[in-house]
């Protein structure tokens, strides 16, 4: 059984990401964690309303907070930053590059709360970091594979070590496609579609046996890599098996499921003389149809069940 991670998002992470201005830092900023992807704007906090408050959300102010705290006279105006800041949040965006009250400022910082602004607008930064979190936060797994970009559809390559996964993708490379990852391939899922990319430390790597490692970047150039890819398809390489079936016309639609995403899956019989990198195209253009209701292997059974149906009419007629 596989195990499935999630990774909490670094702070500080999200702050470079977003070049957001550090107002004040918090006790906890060098290591404080977010494990919830949605954000909260405090408007019924502001009120007094903690019922249903989640104090592990990221907190944003907009304009429409920064102007009804405006209006408050300054002592119910720091009593409701003392209760808000009394929560372990983990910091607080001031959108819009708006002017901070000084209480607000005194307050966070009697409390060791992280305190940013951004001069983006508060809808903007608020979808902007909720879906940042959403990618950080995904359910992840890693799988051994190889993982292409060809003709703009994500192709995860998986079978036996040894059986030709590299070697595979150094000729579609050579034919102009994209490597993402090779041998480790992290597979994140966000929403209902699968996104995958290489671990850091072999990003851009190929490794072949008897040759070693080659950079794919530094031999092949910058177009030949990718960072990332959603995984559209999966295909199957195993050792060709004389007297098992193969499917030859294709009308099987096998699906393979990852962290509960099912995706199409093509077995290809590896011997020797075989063209995998040319069967693997094939493969992806194939499955490109079939997304736009294009089915060759149905097609071609209609017609040949209209040819029988045809025949089997004249028949009678001649007898």
């Amino acid at each position: 059984m596989e195990k499935v991670r999630r990774t909490p998002a670094k702070l500080h992470k999200l702050i470079e990401d977003f070049a957001l201005e550090v107002v004040l830092r918090g006790e906890d900023y060098d290591t404080r964690e977010i494990t919830i992807s949605d954000v909260n704007r405090p408007a019924l906090q502001l009120v007094g309303f903690y019922d249903y408050f989640d104090p592990k959300r990221l907190q944003i102010l907009g304009k429409a907070e920064m102007t009804y705290l405006m209006a408050m006279p300054l002592e119910r105006r720091r009593m409701v930053f003392e209760d808000f800041f009394r929560c372990d949040i983990p910091a607080l965006i001031v959108a819009r590059k708006m002017e901070i009250f000084p209480e607000l400022l005194e307050i966070a910082q009697k409390y060791g709360r992280t305190l940013l602004r951004s001069d983006m607008p508060t809808v903007d930064i608020t979808s902007g970091v909720i879906d940042y979190l959403n990618r950080a936060l995904a359910p992840q797994i890693t799988r051994h594979g190889v993982l292409m970009n060809i003709y703009g559809q994500g192709v995860l390559l998986l079978g036996d070590s040894g059986i030709g996964k590299s070697e595979t993708a150094i000729e579609l490379i050579k034919r102009g496609h994209r490597l993402v990852a090779d041998d480790a391939v992290e597979i994140r899922r966000i929403s209902n579609a699968l996104f995958g990319s290489a671990p850091e430390s072999i990003r851009h790597y190929i490794e072949i046996r008897g040759v070693g490692l080659i950079d794919v970047r530094q031999l092949f150039g910058m177009g030949a890599i990718q960072s990332e890819t959603d995984i559209d398809l999966v295909i199957q390489l195993e050792p060709w098996v004389e007297g098992k079936f193969y499917d030859r016309l294709g009308l099987g639609e096998e699906r393979y499921s990852i962290l509960d995403v099912s995706l199409p899956i093509v077995t290809v019989p590896v011997r020797p003389g075989r063209n995998l990198a040319g069967i693997v195209e094939i493969a992806t253009m194939k499955n490109r149809q079939m997304l736009y209701g294009e089915n060759a292997a149905l097609e071609f059974v209609e017609r040949f069940d209209r040819r029988v149906d045809a025949v089997v009419r004249e028949e009678p007629q001649k007898s």
